[in-house]
């Protein structure tokens, strides 16, 4: 049986819903991000782009190649009421998808055209995105993931194109050779080196030598030039980890402002880690100074999701890393080795008046909001509250205003 494969993404989706919001932006030159000195582009609009403007971009880049550009904030979770909305029209539609991002999505239609035209059927769903959302959205269809997508990316702005199957290879052969996902700056500028700068030079090329040049990864390069892809469409993968970064605006030194953010990010992930019944098992601290070298440290623990355990663990760790004594650009705390299960309770160091208390804050937190109960040195720390289930099989969240 052909494998049938649609990739649905919503064109320019945070500026696209912010115009929904603000009929006023139509047509304009938007860009939605972090409005900071380190904030980055987390959309922007086509107005914007032929002045060289693209997403991931820094904002202040940005907005001297486009000086008039419209700067908004943007709020995560209006992004994810619309990202829900999609969804639920997706899951409402077919018997199998995969969510990748908020605004990204793979379908497997295989076998349906027994039934239905899959193009039609994909055309028929995009039709109903459109009305029932009023966002754009376009969509490639063909036999694999990768060249889906590149077919989608080819179709925007707002439109669709279906591949059909045999002619993977000669749809992409004429492509630069950044289309293919994978490829990025450094890889182009490795290929482009030796003269390759479209994907049919790739196709024609021995697999053996690409791999010589580009290692381990040489061959699935290859594979995706030539339309190869067997990746799965799968509909949830268990989270191995959750973790919490900031960038701060300011390089700092602040010893006190390092150590409260540390504790404001170990106690949301404590919270998030119950929220989903999970324990951690593991712990890390990372930090990147001001000349972007980055140091990480981790431990083993016993299977834990108790704040007076992971707290303590997590500045354990940040008082050894920390030893250049330069500014901090970047810290973050990452908890990994994930398994199912509640706290266990230490039979020499807890009792019931700790294990009642977490009850009660957690309580409060479901209840008004994450940010409701929190220690008195995280007070200034608010950034990375955040009172969201991790493993609610959702991807994570893309803050609009993060600084990156």
């Amino acid at each position: 049986m052909k494998k049938s494969i649609l990739h649905l993404d919503l064109d320019t989706f945070f500026v696209s819903v912010e115009r929904l919001l603000n009929s006023e932006l139509l047509k304009k030159p938007v860009l939605v991000g972090g409005t900071g000195s380190r904030g980055v582009v987390a959309a922007c609009s086509y107005e914007t782009r032929k002045y060289g403007v693209r997403s991931g971009m820094a904002m202040k880049i940005a907005r001297q190649l486009c000086p008039h550009a419209i700067v908004i904030r943007g709020n995560a979770g209006t992004y994810m009421k619309y990202s829900n909305l999609i969804t639920d029209i997706i899951r409402d539609s077919v018997p199998l998808f995969e969510k990748t991002s908020v605004d990204e999505f793979y379908v497997d239609l295989t076998g349906m055209d027994r039934f239905f035209g899959n193009y039609k059927f994909a055309s028929e769903l995009r039709r109903r995105i459109i009305k029932e959302s009023g966002l754009p959205i376009s969509f490639g269809l063909s036999q694999n993931k990768i060249v889906s997508k590149v077919a989608t990316g080819e179709a925007k702005p707002n439109n669709q194109l279906k591949i059909d199957y045999g002619f993977e290879k000669a749809f992409l052969a004429p492509l630069p050779i950044r289309k293919i996902p994978m490829i990025g700056k450094v890889s182009a500028q490795t290929l482009i080196h030796l003269g390759i700068d479209r994907v049919k030079l790739i196709q024609e090329m021995p697999v053996e030598m690409l791999t010589s040049v580009m290692g381990k990864n040489g061959q699935t390069i290859w594979n995706r030039a030539n339309g190869i892809d067997n990746t799965p469409v799968i509909p949830y993968c268990e989270r191995k980890s959750i973790s919490n970064e900031r960038t701060f605006n300011l390089d700092t030194i602040d010893v006190q402002k390092l150590r409260d953010t540390l504790i404001a990010m170990a106690d949301t992930l404590c919270y998030q880690l119950r929220l989903g019944n999970k324990m951690t098992g593991c712990v890390s601290v990372k930090i990147r100074y001001s000349d972007f070298q980055t140091y990480n440290k981790q431990i083993r623990i016993p299977y834990t999701s108790a704040d007076h355990i992971l707290v303590p663990a997590v500045m354990e760790l940040f008082s050894k890393l920390y030893e250049r004594r330069i500014l901090v650009r970047l810290i973050g705390v990452k908890f990994s080795h994930l398994v199912g299960g509640h706290y266990q309770i230490n039979l020499f160091d807890d009792n019931e008046k700790s294990l009642n208390l977490y009850k009660s804050l957690d309580h409060i937190r479901n209840r008004f909001g994450a940010g409701s109960v929190m220690k008195a040195s995280t007070l200034d720390v608010k950034t990375v509250i955040s009172g969201r289930n991790p493993f609610d099989g959702e991807p994570p969240i893309l803050l609009a205003h993060r600084n990156q």
